[in-house]
């Protein structure tokens, strides 16, 4: 095995390189994509560390070390897609277990959780999780795991995850964070106290629309080996030629989010000034409620930003009349795109509850990519003439 280097690297190095390199066959630069569903053993019970793929693949591996890398932690596992990701760590659970929710959640979650598991007697608690006094008050004998985003879906509200953490661990329970939108270039759950970090690798990591995929970091041993048990007996595993597209992914996530982060600031300066516009949601704007937090626990403030206007004939109006945003469902990738979250993707949860969290009917939320800034402000501009 070759000498491992890349505990001094920096953050693009080992993006570029861990898990990956010089193919020791042929080579190749480029990791290659090993489609094989089963392996030759050299006896019975005795092989060269792969039997069969869902259990474990060589392309999978090099996806699997390069991400635990980048979130700093010893083990990570890659999945099918981020509710892959979330159905298995949730298989960790054992009925009547009790979750703290943060009450912002992306709605797939909240569909996952409300509609199929708790029907199979896991109890769930959702709260405004800016307050680390709400989850304690909402933690029980049975709470195992309290649930996190931040910044959250899609009203980009920000978690103190330190803060979060000190409160579950005296309770006992493990802190998961979705990290989909911050990615670990800009913020890093596991150095702040989270014990799991979650990713929708559809999103940033992968960065090109091309493939769905999931993924969960952890340091702690024990839980990995418990994850690593489930995804196999569970199976929601990526196929080979996904996991090669999230390494190629992997390789411009910097670079992209840096162009994304700095244009995202520069669109949402733009709508805060806006007559049309009644209400932006961007961590980076001084206006944010929760501006200070960004800065100390995130080393940048992300391409996701979200804007209201006066009500949802007007959001409809304004969705229809862009040109360079996409009116699409999803995030991260390099092609701006525009969306309304109530009826959209978090059309699953119930008005009334959209309403007490304040999902607005005018909301819409833009996931900016990396045209030029320009263009993209011209365009809602124009659409929101």
């Amino acid at each position: 095995m070759p000498e491992d280097h890349s505990q001094g690297w920096g953050f693009s190095t080992r993006a570029l390189h861990v898990g990956q390199g010089p193919d020791p066959t042929t080579g190749a630069v480029v990791q290659p994509i090993h489609l094989a569903t089963t392996y030759a053993q050299m006896e019975v019970g005795h092989h060269r560390g792969y039997e069969y793929s869902r259990s474990n693949n060589p392309t999978r591996e090099a996806l699997e070390e390069c991400l635990a890398s980048l979130e700093g932690a010893r083990h990570g596992l890659a999945f099918a897609s981020g509710l892959g990701a979330t159905t298995t760590l949730m298989l960790l659970l054992s009925p009547r277990d009790h979750v703290v929710v943060t009450d912002d959640v992306y709605g797939g979650t909240f569909r996952l959780f409300d509609k199929v598991l708790a029907r199979y007697g896991m109890k769930f608690t959702y709260v405004d999780s800016r307050e680390p006094g709400a989850v304690r008050d909402a933690m029980t004998p049975r709470t195992r795991l309290v649930w996190v985003e931040s910044p959250t879906n899609p009203l980009l509200r920000l978690v103190d995850i330190a803060a979060i953490c000190d409160v579950a661990r005296s309770g006992g329970a493990w802190v998961c964070v979705d990290n989909t939108f911050a990615t670990p270039y800009l913020q890093r759950p596991l150095e702040l106290g989270a014990d799991l970090v979650l990713h929708s690798a559809t999103k940033y990591l992968g960065g090109h629309s091309d493939v769905v995929g999931g993924a969960v970091m952890t340091s702690d041993d024990e839980v990995a080996e418990r994850l690593r048990f489930h995804q196999n007996a569970a199976g929601a595993v990526p196929s080979p030629f996904d996991c090669w597209l999230l390494l190629r992914g992997l390789k411009t996530l910097a670079l992209r989010v840096e162009r994304q982060s700095e244009t995202a600031l520069k669109v949402a300066q733009h709508l805060e000034g806006h007559p049309g516009v009644t209400r932006v949601h961007y961590p980076g704007l001084p206006s944010h409620p929760q501006h200070d937090l960004a800065l100390r626990q995130m080393s940048g403030f992300g391409g996701m930003v979200s804007f209201e206007v006066a009500d949802e004939v007007t959001a409809r109006n304004l969705l229809a009349r862009l040109h360079v945003f996409a009116l699409a469902e999803s995030l991260g990738a390099v092609e701006s795109l525009a969306e309304h979250p109530g009826l959209m993707t978090h059309a699953s949860v119930p008005a009334d509850r959209r309403r007490e969290v304040g999902i607005a009917d005018g909301l819409i939320r833009l996931s900016v990519g990396v045209e030029d800034a320009d263009d993209l402000i011209r365009d809602l501009d124009q659409a929101l003439g």
